[in-house]
């Protein structure tokens, strides 16, 4: 649990490259490279950008590491149900 708490936290970090927040480029960039693998829509731009607004809480058009969190859970929540629906349906 704690290498992918730091692994998320560099992740964002390393995108960022030192400012508070990721702009709608960078954004993009995260999502396709880190995310491409649980995301259907990641190689999508206008799909990101949608995505980038739903978490912009400030809606200042950056992503602050508190919104990126609310991607990461919603993820999160996303593969959990995708998996105990799964594993009802092979019991």
């Amino acid at each position: 649990m704690e290498s992918a708490i730091k692994t998320i936290v560099t992740t964002y970090l390393s995108s960022a490259r030192g400012k508070e927040n990721l702009d709608g480029k960078t954004f993009q960039k995260l999502v396709k490279k880190q995310l491409g693998g649980i995301m259907e829509d990641a190689d999508s731009a206008s799909a990101v950008k949608e995505m980038q607004k739903g978490l912009d809480d400030n809606s200042d058009g950056k992503v602050s590491f508190q919104e990126y969190l609310t991607l990461v859970g919603y993820l999160a929540n996303a593969m959990s149900e995708r998996k105990c629906g799964t594993d009802a349906e092979a019991s």
